[in-house]
């Protein structure tokens, strides 16, 4: 009897030792000389990522800035993120997409919803905070180093921060 208690006692903690994934949060801002008003008007189309992301070569989009819209961003170093629109808020100017299929070639997640908001910086000017939940690209329990959490983490950090790092450079036209 205890050998059958300590044979199900491994069976229901197994699952348990496993672990994948779990989420990774990442945050960039960047403080910006302008109104939110004329920020938005550069970084709040959804479609216009190219205007102004250094990393973003081209985008193919469909929906215009309605919840649902569609967009393919092609990178300038290869791949492609398909993305959807799930809020557009331009009074908040604000707005969330997530991830529609990965590509681990243009980063190395399987998954994320980000938010782009503009908000009235304290010392005048705008704030930008640019935010998002994502998965590594492996989501088993050993992923390989270029698909793991700090992996992931980087990329989108990297990728986050240069966008912020284009919009700033566009609207101060530094």
């Amino acid at each position: 009897m205890k050998m059958l208690f300590a044979v199900a006692a491994i069976l229901i903690a197994s699952p348990a030792l496993a672990h994948g994934p779990t989420p990774i949060k990442v945050e960039e801002s960047i403080v910006i000389a302008a109104e939110p008003k004329a920020v938005w008007a550069v970084g709040g189309k959804f479609d216009g990522i190219a205007n102004w992301h250094p990393y973003v070569a081209s985008v193919k989009a469909k929906g215009g800035d309605k919840v649902g819209a569609e967009r393919e961003i092609a990178l300038r170093k290869g791949g492609v993120l398909k993305e959807g629109l799930d809020e557009y808020e331009p009074a908040s100017f604000k707005y969330s997409y997530r991830m529609s299929d990965p590509d681990l070639d243009a980063l190395p997640i399987s998954s994320y919803s980000t938010t782009f908001v503009i908000t009235p910086a304290a010392g005048g000017g705008s704030e930008v905070h640019w935010y998002g939940r994502l998965y590594r690209g492996d989501t088993g329990n050993e992923p390989p180093e270029n698909l793991n959490d700090d992996a992931a983490r980087a990329a989108m950090s990297d990728f986050l921060r240069a966008g912020l790092q284009g919009l700033k450079k566009k609207v101060e036209g530094k």
